[in-house]
């Protein structure tokens, strides 16, 4: 597949250089994967996102090891892994070899939280936790200073194309105030019916990382759909926002957080945070 990865999509929007995109190939053609998930790549796309379901914690079969390998062996990518299984810590392993840049896995799941994170570590990955929309975000805050990232579920997880629930926005907002309160250099990634509509009020929440499937692959230009996003996420935020900010990213921030986290350095945080102390990489 022809790799020539193109900026022009961040240019369209240039006040917003923070939300990254991770569309989910669940939407893409199965038929050409590989020439699929290079073309979202190429207009624009920050990482590809890689749901794999088991059909015991969720209702669905999905992606597994096989697929995963076949794609990092000749797609350079940020591998973006979304463990919706019962039992994530048998496959940590498994996945990491397959090319897990980003291994997460859900609280709910069986697997002790602990020592799966441990386990992501030790492989030399980066480890995130995921929450379903019923479990409090609360429920996170043992973990943070051990993880890379914290997605939140705004939709039921299993399938994709469903409504976004809207109660996700003030999860994010209690995450992201619990994790500066920390001074931690959390990434917070949101997956399901992220759209034109709902993408800025994850990004104004304190999101940096947005999941998007049909959006991206379905669209008939993939490179406009991704800089419709970015330029959604640039509008300026509500006045009751928690994080309102300025439009232009101050050099360094958020945007420089995330290129730190796709690295494995550690990250800088926006203006004004500086000298906090970063999650373990």
């Amino acid at each position: 597949y022809e790799m020539v990865i193109s900026d022009w999509s961040l240019d369209v929007c240039s006040s917003d250089l923070m939300i990254k995109l991770s569309p989910s190939i669940l939407a893409a053609d199965f038929t050409r994967l590989g020439e699929s998930c290079a073309a979202a790549l190429n207009a624009g796309a920050d990482m590809l996102h890689i749901d794999v379901m088991d059909g015991s914690f969720v209702p669905n079969i999905s992606l597994g090891v096989p697929v995963l390998a076949a794609l990092s062996a000749r797609l350079p990518a940020f591998y973006d892994v979304h463990l919706m299984i019962r039992h994530p810590l048998q496959y940590v392993a498994p996945f990491c070899e397959a090319g897990a840049s980003l291994l997460t896995f859900h609280l709910e799941a069986e697997s002790d939280p602990w020592r799966t994170i441990r386990a992501i570590h030790a492989a030399g990955r980066k480890a995130g936790l995921s929450i379903r929309p019923g479990t409090p975000p609360e429920a996170v805050f043992p973990y943070l200073n051990e993880l890379e990232l914290v997605l939140v579920m705004s939709v039921e997880p299993g399938f994709g194309g469903q409504k976004f629930l809207p109660q996700a926005v003030e999860k994010i907002a209690v995450i992201r105030a619990e994790a500066d309160r920390r001074g931690l250099a959390l990434q917070i990634e949101v997956d399901g019916g992220v759209n034109l509509s709902t993408a800025p009020l994850c990004k104004n929440a304190g999101a940096d990382i947005l999941v998007a499937g049909s959006a991206v692959f379905h669209a008939p230009h993939p490179a406009e759909a991704i800089a419709a996003l970015r330029c959604a996420c640039g509008a300026a935020p509500s006045a009751h926002s928690p994080r309102a900010a300025p439009q232009t990213a101050p050099q360094g921030g958020r945007a420089g957080a995330f290129r730190a986290f796709a690295k494995g350095s550690a990250p800088n945080r926006p203006a004004g945070r500086q000298g906090r102390k970063p999650n373990r990489l």
